[in-house]
């Protein structure tokens, strides 16, 4: 079988979908008929004509000379009457659906996909729904809905949580769980929420360790949490305390506290440790509660960490004011500890602290790190605009200075793309420079120059031009969204698209072709290309005011909230002063609760058990 790759391709996709941008059409500048020649009159009529071409001529000129102003160089002639910026999300749109109808073709249901191999396989003995629930949400915020249609009956026919599998329980949690809950969010389509239910009942005896850290991993069928083989069983930071968006909101939904507790009990528990500065170590023992190690970083394993506290704090409609707390002690804790620049350019960068905090930084930087600049954005103005939120009493210097450092390290994320030959594609991993005999920002490890289409960056980009309306994060983004499009796209014979991640973003094989990997990942459809959607929407789909987005872009809406929802404890300021948390409900396990009816509200399931425990 023979491919080809590269933007020079046109893609066809398998041709299901009807909606393909179609060109406009000229101008009609005469609806009558050209009149009759008059020889009397033909010199008048030249001159006539030779004004108007003129005229017409000018002002090609001077439209040409405004969008190569406007678009960075960039000239875009289109008489379709459709912006550049619809232009673009339609081209996203197209990469989307395009990949997905050869997803469709030759790898459905399956949870791992090889665009060129043209084949899928399951992580387990059966599907997890890894690629079609990720993505479903995506399919349905850009109006999809022969490909919704599809996926839902894959999920309600053939989806089922309860085989003898090991999961990671993180994973399972923001991109099953979370894409279960946002679909449901989306449709009220009772499909959803009892999947969500099922695989929450699967999942939650992971939280059965003696601190109430979850394990690493828990098994289906028994619900059995399995404790980490490596690292002395420590369960990742970030991992344990990024599930509780989810957890909340599946509690939100059923009026079943017993999720939400055991969420809230991590947090806790975590807090309990009184973190210096705000910063934690990236490993946490489920059987004690107690960091583990020193390492200190804002990449893997302690990113989303610091990304929840915040949502968290925003879910609840910032009611919650112990993750506010949480949150901007931690941003003050990487101003102090982890924020430097490198040389030459002065780039704002994040390390990390390989040996807590008072050890010397390391300028090694994840990618994983870019989804930062977009949070301190975000927490700057809690969804409001800049303009906004800047007009208002609360905003002070401290919010300024966030927001400064987010566009800067938003920046230095843009670069890792841009300044990297000859794919404009931004490796795993950079470690900055602060060398000043040394003529280059950044250095990329041999083990590092992989690209996995991650969405961190594109992310931050959103979130700015969301908050600013400043078009250069649009241009940015759209360059990025291009060099995806030339250097990731695989074509196959018959003129089917996909994209696979790559393994050297800084060289191409001898063939002078892109060193693919052969894998698609999820979060190319779930988060990067939504990211980019949104970055180039002009409707304000789900405003930042009223949502917040999981960790996997799965968007869930901000709720109050109530007597029965809310924070339990309180942060433990001193050594005399313990922490409470209210009693859960008991449960009996053999009878773990169903998704309820949906023609209730939530506060109202709530307010009927709280009446039914009273009574």
């Amino acid at each position: 079988m023979s491919f080809s790759f590269g933007i020079n391709n046109i893609s066809k996709g398998n041709n299901t979908y009807k909606d393909k941008p179609a060109g406009g059409a000229l101008p009609l500048f005469y609806k009558d008929k050209v009149p009759a020649f008059h020889p009397a009159h033909t010199s008048k009529n030249k001159k006539r004509i030779l004004m108007l071409l003129k005229g017409f001529m000018l002002s090609l000129v001077l439209y040409a000379v405004y969008h190569l102003a406007s678009n960075g160089g960039q000239f875009m002639f289109d008489f379709s009457g459709q912006s550049k910026w619809e232009r673009a999300q339609l081209e996203v749109r197209q990469a989307m659906l395009d990949s997905w109808h050869t997803y469709e073709k030759y790898g459905w249901g399956y949870d791992v996909y090889h665009p060129i191999k043209q084949e899928g396989e399951n992580m387990g003995p059966k599907p997890l729904g890894w690629m079609i629930v990720d993505s479903l949400d995506t399919l349905m915020i850009m109006d999809c809905p022969e490909e919704v249609s599809r996926a839902r009956d894959w999920i309600k026919n053939d989806l089922d949580y309860t085989f003898d599998y090991n999961v990671n329980t993180f994973e399972t949690t923001i991109r099953m769980l979370g894409g279960l809950l946002s679909a449901y969010h989306f449709s009220n389509d009772d499909v959803y929420l009892d999947k969500a239910v099922q695989l929450a009942n699967a999942l939650h005896e992971a939280y059965d360790s003696p601190s109430g850290i979850p394990y690493l991993s828990v098994n289906l069928k028994s619900g059995k949490g399995i404790k980490n083989h490596v690292d002395n069983g420590a369960s990742s930071t970030a991992e344990a305390a990024t599930v509780q968006l989810e957890m909340k909101y599946l509690s939100k939904l059923t009026g079943e506290i017993l999720w939400w507790n055991l969420a809230e009990k991590v947090m806790q528990v975590l807090e309990s440790n009184k973190p210096q500065d705000g910063l934690v170590p990236i490993y946490v023992n489920p059987d004690t509660g107690k960091y583990q190690g020193h390492l200190i970083r804002l990449g893997s394993r302690g990113d989303s960490y610091y990304e929840y506290l915040l949502k968290q704090y925003l879910q609840t409609n910032k009611q919650e004011l112990v993750y506010w707390d949480m949150y901007r002690e931690s941003v003050e804790g990487v101003k102090k500890h982890l924020v430097s620049d490198s040389y030459p350019s002065g780039l704002t960068f994040i390390g990390e602290l390989d040996n807590g905090i008072g050890g010397k930084l390391s300028t090694k930087m994840d990618h994983l790190v870019c989804f930062y600049g977009g949070l301190l954005a975000l927490g700057a103005t809690g969804g409001l605009t800049l303009n906004e939120a800047q007009s208002l009493k609360s905003w002070n210097e401290e919010r300024e200075a966030d927001f400064k450092l987010g566009e800067e390290l938003t920046y230095t994320c843009y670069k890792m793309y841009h300044d990297v030959s000859p794919t404009g594609l931004s490796p795993e991993i950079v470690v900055f420079n602060e060398d000043t005999s040394k003529s280059k920002d950044f250095i990329i490890k041999p083990l590092d120059r992989h690209n996995l289409q991650r969405p961190e960056t594109v992310e931050s980009l959103f979130y700015l031009y969301r908050l600013t309306g400043d078009v250069k994060y649009r241009e940015m983004g759209y360059e990025i969204f291009q060099n995806f499009i030339k250097y990731t796209k695989v074509v196959n014979s018959e003129g089917e698209v996909s994209f696979s991640s790559l393994s050297d973003v800084t060289s191409f094989d001898s063939n002078g072709l892109p060193k693919f990997k052969d894998n698609t990942e999820s979060f190319w459809w779930a988060e990067t290309l939504k990211y980019l959607y949104l970055l180039f929407d002009d409707t304000n789909k789900i405003p930042l005011t009223d949502y917040v987005f999981n960790t996997e872009a799965h968007p869930f809406p901000r709720f109050d909230t109530n007597d029965y929802f809310k924070t339990g404890w309180r942060r433990k300021i001193d050594e005399n002063e313990k922490a409470q948390m209210r009693e859960s409900k008991v449960i009996d396990k053999s009878n773990l609760p169903e998704a309820q009816p949906v023609d209730k509200s939530a506060d109202q399931e709530a307010k009927e058990i709280i009446e039914e425990i009273a009574g």
